[in-house]
């Protein structure tokens, strides 16, 4: 079983603002977030009612720096 939770677009971004991320873009359906501390861009797909799965979370934890630890305690 993964620790890896199969979350929202909103959930995601939601979590990622309360990181220190701010909006920074959005082309099509991506939405770009931009921390000003680390200078890390992350893209969140945001694709209607479509989930992320846990591969893509961990890729966008990855970009965003985040461990997935830190992630699910925010």
């Amino acid at each position: 079983m993964s620790i890896i939770p199969v979350l929202s677009a909103r959930v995601v971004i939601r979590k990622l603002l309360r990181a220190g991320f701010f909006y920074a873009k959005s082309r099509g359906s991506h939405q770009y977030y931009f921390h000003p501390t680390t200078k890390r861009i992350t893209a969140v797909p945001v694709h209607g009612g479509n989930s992320i799965g846990r591969k893509l979370l961990k890729q966008i934890l990855d970009q965003a720096g985040i461990t997935i630890k830190e992630f699910l305690e925010l």
